[in-house]
């Protein structure tokens, strides 16, 4: 076996050095390409690149550039042309959007229109797999092997990391046991480990499911505020809690435990969406001003997960549409929608009506 890592590995390894403002290097045919990551940018090193003559732009989604009033010339992604006065703290400032109410005035900004964006759509894409923010500085580099190689940087070969980051890394069911719950005392735990490093997920199997009939299942989402904290901000916990109580009532069920924090941003992210929100933004707008999507989740996982435990028939406990969408696509049959309206409360109610108004959510 060879020793060297394979792309999924290095993939992995650029994810690590970014969260620890380590640069990295793509590389492909038509150029190169340094990149660091905006949250975790490192004055020195911030330095040292100006020093070396590289001229970084910072990247945008577009999304956080729609706030910001700046041109997205490249459709989903934006250039922005760093000032030569520009230190660290402007660039998170422009970058994470805690600060705008009180610092409103960061531009105008100008944007790049020339050239090509195909490193710096992948230097976000990069980002947010690295569950950080999305924005990084991106500096074009004449000879990128040369340069990872001079520095003991990461190098990533642009053209196949690019389609590979959209993939669903492969799944390996590590490990089941037995779990007595207060819901089901017949309980497993099923533990799934991707192949890129990335968070495990847990399917919790009541019973024994028939897999000759439709099993009632639930897709749901970690969210460590409202499942082990008791947040009365969103409907989570009593979500979880109330679909483990059915599938116990029932007999039978598997509820499939999705580490994808904050729809798929993660936890710091979150915290920043709720920091957000107390300034008066909805949930999704609180996405779109950290520069996300209203909901990045990938539920393909779910389907795979399923897919190994042998069950393609579900009744599925869930009041959102895109996730039986998913199911359909993915080749899983959903007989039947099973509501799950529970959890409604004074501090989420306006959260729970954007769900419905803005994300198609049946409540």
């Amino acid at each position: 076996m060879a020793l060297a890592p394979d792309l999924t590995e290095q993939l992995a390894r650029a994810r690590g050095d970014l969260r620890m403002g380590v640069p990295v290097v793509l590389d492909a045919p038509g150029g190169a390409a340094l990149v660091m990551a905006a949250e975790t940018l490192d004055p020195v090193r911030l330095a040292d690149l100006r020093d070396r003559g590289l001229t970084p732009d910072l990247v945008l989604t577009a999304r956080r550039a729609a706030t910001l009033r700046a041109r997205a010339y490249d459709g989903d992604v934006a250039r922005v042309i760093l000032p030569e006065d520009a230190g660290p703290d402007w660039i998170r400032a422009v970058a994470d959007p805690k600060d705008d109410l009180a610092r409103p005035i960061k531009g105008p900004l100008s944007t790049r229109r020339e050239g090509d964006a195909g490193l710096p759509r992948l230097a976000i894409a990069l980002a947010k797999s690295a569950r950080l923010l999305p924005a990084a500085l991106v500096a074009p580099l004449e000879d990128g092997a040369g340069f990872a190689a001079a520095h003991g940087l990461a190098r990533l070969d642009a053209e196949a990391a690019a389609p590979h980051l959209h993939e669903l890394s492969p799944l390996r069911h590590v490990v089941t046991a037995r779990v007595p719950l207060r819901a089901a005392e017949d309980a497993r735990l099923h533990v799934f480990r991707p192949a890129d490093g990335s968070e495990e997920h847990y399917a919790i199997e009541i019973g024994r499911p028939d897999r000759d009939a439709p099993v009632l299942a639930r897709l749901h989402s970690a969210c460590f505020t409202g499942d082990l904290l008791g947040s009365l901000k969103c409907d989570c916990g009593p979500q979880l809690n109330a679909a483990l109580a059915q599938m116990g009532a029932e007999g039978a069920g598997l509820l499939l435990y999705l580490n994808q924090e904050g729809r798929g941003i993660g936890l710091a992210n979150k915290m920043r969406a709720y920091a957000l929100q107390d300034q008066g933004f909805d949930t999704v707008e609180a996405n779109h001003r950290l520069g996300f999507e209203d909901d990045e989740r990938d539920f393909r996982l779910g389907a795979a997960m399923l897919e190994a435990l042998g069950v393609d028939k579900v009744r599925l406990l869930t009041n959102n549409p895109a996730k039986i969408a998913r199911m359909e696509e993915e080749g899983i049959a959903v007989a039947e929608r099973v509501p799950l309206r529970v959890g409604e409360t004074r501090f989420n109610h306006h959260y729970l009506k954007t769900k419905a108004e803005k994300s198609g959510h049946l409540l």
